[in-house]
């Protein structure tokens, strides 16, 4: 009887590796891998936000729309709850990826409104966190890349044949992936109108007044 069992089970296992079952399992664990990278990549945006806001207040403080903006965004990105159900959401994977993208834009704009103010910009502490803001967007394309890439390999084999009835029978489902129709647009730094009443920084020296016209 023992024999008769291992061999049963030497069966099958012979059988769901041929039907693409492991292929399955790999392909799965790899989009799930790939995920948790864009995630930590994100989050780690989402880390520097606060600091950088600050850093910008100090210099820019009535550029409130624009600094309350990128709270706001970086508020409704970290709302959404990111677990591994997401890769089988796609009406939540898509909120995800708009609240990103949100997220994004408001940032351009944010980096927009900085050209306009010199002494921010010779700030060490704001080159050090645009260096990093720099650095971990680079980070997020390259995981993004990664997981577009694993899951377009995943859902191949989903709906290839014959292995599509393995999945079917295990449950493995198509998994949605990131789109790019509005990449230019989130990439694109908007133009902004600058107040050229822009206040002193305190210890800053008041502008000369102009002389009055002399008189005819």
């Amino acid at each position: 009887m023992r024999a008769w069992m291992v061999a049963l089970l030497s069966a099958a296992v012979l059988m769901l590796s041929g039907c693409g079952y492991n292929k399955l399992q790999q392909q799965d664990e790899a989009v799930k891998a790939s995920w948790s990278e864009v995630v930590n990549q994100y989050q780690r945006r989402a880390d520097l936000i606060p600091n950088l806001v600050e850093v910008v207040k100090g210099y820019a403080a009535q550029e409130q729309k624009v600094l309350i903006g990128v709270t706001e965004a970086r508020a409704q990105a970290n709302s959404i709850q990111v677990t591994p159900q997401v890769l089988d959401n796609p009406e939540l994977f898509q909120k995800y990826q708009a609240a990103q993208g949100q997220l994004t834009q408001a940032l351009s704009h944010l980096m927009a409104v900085t050209e306009n103010y010199p002494q921010l910009k010779s700030d060490q502490r704001f080159a050090d966190l645009q260096s990093q803001l720099e650095g971990t967007e680079n980070r997020i394309t390259v995981a993004r890349n990664r997981y577009i890439a694993a899951v377009e390999s995943y859902n191949v084999t989903v709906r290839s044949f014959p292995v599509n009835l393995t999945a079917k029978m295990f449950d493995f489902k198509v998994k949605p992936n990131f789109t790019v129709a509005n990449e230019q647009q989130i990439a694109t730094a908007p133009a902004v109108s600058f107040d050229t009443s822009t206040p002193a920084m305190p210890g800053s020296p008041a502008p000369a007044a102009t002389p009055p016209a002399a008189k005819p």
